[in-house]
């Protein structure tokens, strides 16, 4: 094998890049993308970028790096085709560039709902740098925000627009907060942490419009029910789509975005994909796609590995994710989807752990500010509740004589 070529410039491709040169490859390595400028970190544009503004904090690594490491990089280029056939990737300026293998980070864009005005000037939407750029200069003259989505960018942003001293109001169509990723306790203990912070929220409540003033910039939302919530800025965080375009149009199976096997291979023995692209056999029998750096960069590990090592063993990791919102952290351990248990185990000192189980084991650990806890919890995913009520359910203790995690 002598060319990989990376569509992707985000995390997932970066560490597929720089995977690749700790496994020992020492053919070429081109990567392309859209966005211009080095790779960055996008978890802390909702975070610490909007505090500090520091951009080169973001940056995965310097210049000088891909240099080193004798990794081509073209940002601010589209890859406008795959042809499967000539195994050559063809950009949006002609140029075609040839691979023995090809990996699909493409990732996810925010999905724009069909609201009325959503182009007005004062509607935002957070997916890149240029975005938290764009949002961080109106921030400093924006007295009341209106985020419409309920989920972790928008509670993020909500509470660092709350420790702003600007007034929000969250809009939420579905009946709880961040009801996708986590539990109905945990839904509620963050729906009290951001009344606590001073942030309204209306949950079951549509976005029908955005309402604009006399000069068209927006001005809030009108809501299903006629209702009217005033605001100067509009922020739009409802959820992503990921990008499959390319992968579509080259004949490749897409289903809630690229199909992949165990190893993390399409339908082609030549194309891998990973990230919030790749839809891959999950714990529970059937695909899942998931929306978090860690399975990006676990993804990539495990694709540079398979390319450079004979018989590798199935992409099996633990998944697991975070948000930071305002002062509590939310860590989650595995999978909550279609939990049928739930123990919730009061802390001394801080927010409650919650076990979610499925089929008698453990599925999903979320907790608040308790990194040892949730450290411990990634040990212990699919281990019979019998084992952890022996132990009356002391996750660390349990952790101790578990078997190592997957990667």
């Amino acid at each position: 094998m002598q060319r990989i070529v990376i569509i992707g410039t985000g995390q997932g491709g970066q560490q597929a890049a720089t995977s690749l040169r700790q496994e020992g490859f020492a053919g070429e390595i081109l990567m392309i993308g859209d966005e211009p400028g080095l790779p960055y970190q996008r978890p802390p544009l909702s975070k610490a970028y909007m505090a500090s503004g520091d951009a080169d904090a973001l940056l995965l690594k310097p210049a000088a790096f891909y240099e080193r490491s004798s990794i081509i990089l073209r940002d601010g280029t589209r890859a406008a085709r795959i042809d499967r056939t000539a195994q050559e990737v063809e950009t949006e300026d002609g140029a075609r560039h040839g691979y023995d293998h090809l990996i699909l980070a493409t990732g996810a864009r925010n999905f724009r709902p069909p609201l009325p005005n959503l182009d007005a000037p004062g509607v935002a939407e957070l997916r890149t740098l240029a975005d938290a750029e764009s949002i961080r200069r109106r921030l400093a003259h924006t007295r009341h925000a209106v985020v419409v989505g309920g989920g972790f960018i928008g509670l993020e942003f909500a509470a660092m627009a709350r420790a702003a001293n600007v007034s929000v109001t969250v809009i939420e169509a579905a009946p709880r907060l961040m009801a996708r990723a986590v539990s109905p306790q945990m839904s509620d203990l963050f729906l009290k942490l951001h009344w606590s912070m001073g942030t309204e929220i209306l949950l079951g409540t549509m976005a029908a419009a955005v309402m604009t003033d006399a000069d068209g910039n927006a001005a809030g939302i009108t809501l299903a029910d006629g209702r009217e919530v005033a605001g100067d800025l509009v922020l739009i965080a409802t959820g992503v789509r990921p990008n499959v375009e390319l992968a579509a149009e080259a004949g490749l199976t897409c289903r809630n975005g690229i199909v992949v096997d165990g190893s993390l291979l399409t339908d082609d023995p030549a194309i891998s994909a990973l990230g919030d692209v790749a839809a891959f056999p999950g714990p529970l029998g059937r695909h899942v796609r998931l929306e978090s750096v860690q399975a990006a960069v676990d993804h990539a590990r495990h694709i540079a590995r398979r390319l450079m090592r004979p018989a590798p063993q199935p992409y099996a990791s633990v998944p697991w994710f975070w948000s930071d919102q305002g002062k509590h952290k939310l860590q989650i351990a595995g999978l909550a989807t279609d939990a049928d248990d739930c123990i919730v185990l009061p802390q001394p000192t801080g927010e409650p752990v919650i076990l979610l189980f499925k089929e008698g084991c453990l599925a999903a650990v979320e907790t608040i500010n308790a990194p040892a806890i949730h450290m411990s919890a990634r040990r212990l995913i699919a281990t019979p509740s019998a084992v952890l009520a022996a132990c009356d359910y002391d996750l660390r203790q349990a952790a101790k004589t578990a078997a190592p995690v997957a990667h």
